[in-house]
């Protein structure tokens, strides 16, 4: 019987270390406990941007900022790696951080995207990003594979943002050589169910107050009615009324229910649709995406192309397991090597 994939990767199984037991501690530990990484000295890059069917163009040319770090070795990368953040996230966030440290720690340049409207690019493009922004990526992808110097060109997502790059993959074969996806959603519509549960109130709120403060911010302005939704009474009660009232109507989608659909990356998965290597990493005790649609997949999934990786415990991009080291955790160890094998094999 062949071993299990993170076994051929030289990697135990995957099993909480305490303190952080349970599906709520994993996913809030680096919110709980911030990872001891040292100071971000990456790069300032700025990528080319396309713009979104509804929002308002701008004068500039419209940019995306990005960090570059180098590998930590010393030599010549083995590849190029954009990493990009999830909903209400940033490059800055300490999940991001921690994966792109143990990527660098593996021998790549990491190359971390902040999307439409996420700090510290607020300022070079008006808008928000949304779970298809493929109008942004597909560019933004073509100037990194410009980067890369005849390097492989990598991907990897943590949440909503491996959702992002799976559907550039889907959307442009070729344009990557390898992604990782960590905790993403590919079923937007049972996403926004789950997030809605009793149990997930605080979470939601949580993000709904970011996603909010991160649109009123935007120095192009917010269109009139735009505004009044958001600051109505306490502003959307849901991350389906706010995406129903900005995402979709600012991305050409006709619903909310419509956005869902067309921006959900299951339907492409299961037909086989063309995929550079790929790997999803997902935890079956995640509170915020629920793993039913990484689990079809699975089933479908050939192991060379596309593999899964599937774990009893570990929550919402967490996976804080015995072992880890101080600044790392598992999965990030797991997408490391996955793609480290990828490019050397």
């Amino acid at each position: 019987m062949p071993l299990e994939l993170p076994q051929q990767l030289g990697l135990a199984p995957f099993y909480e270390r305490l303190p952080w037991r349970g599906a709520d501690l994993q996913t809030l530990r680096d919110t709980l406990r911030p990872v001891p990484l040292p100071p971000d000295q990456g790069s300032p890059v700025e990528l080319p941007a396309g713009r979104p069917p509804g929002v308002q163009p701008c004068k500039a040319p419209e940019r995306l900022l990005a960090l570059l770090d180098p590998p930590l070795t010393g030599a010549g990368p083995l590849a190029l790696v954009v990493l990009l953040h999830g909903l209400g996230g940033s490059s800055s966030r300490e999940g991001l951080r921690r994966l792109g440290w143990a990527l660098q720690g593996a021998g790549f340049a990491v190359l971390r995207v902040n999307l439409r409207g996420a700090d510290p690019g607020r300022h070079l493009a008006p808008g928000t990003y949304a779970a298809n922004s493929n109008a942004d990526l597909l560019p933004a992808l073509a100037q990194a594979r410009l980067l890369a110097k005849g390097r492989p060109l990598l991907g990897a997502g943590v949440s909503l943002g491996g959702t992002q790059l799976l559907n550039a993959a889907l959307e442009a074969p070729g344009l990557l050589d390898g992604l990782a996806c960590v905790s993403s959603p590919l079923d937007l519509a049972a996403c926004s169910a789950q997030i809605e549960r009793r149990r997930n109130a605080v979470y939601q709120r949580w993000l709904l107050q970011r996603l909010v403060l991160q649109t009123l911010a935007d120095p192009f302005g917010v269109p009139a009615e735009e505004r009044e939704v958001l600051e109505a009474g306490s502003g959307p009660r849901t991350i389906r009324a706010f995406d129903a009232a900005i995402t979709a109507p600012r991305w050409g989608y006709r619903s909310v229910a419509h956005y869902y659909a067309e921006a959900s990356p299951i339907k492409r998965l299961l037909e086989g649709s063309p995929l550079p290597p790929t790997l999803l990493v997902h935890a079956l005790d995640d509170p915020w995406v629920p793993a039913a649609a990484t689990a079809r997949v699975a089933e479908t999934a050939d192991g060379q192309g596309l593999q899964v990786v599937l774990t009893a415990r570990g929550g919402h991009n967490g996976f804080h397991g015995v072992g880890d080291a101080p600044n790392g955790c598992w999965s990030d160890r797991l997408v490391a090597r996955w793609l480290s094998r990828l490019v050397q094999g």
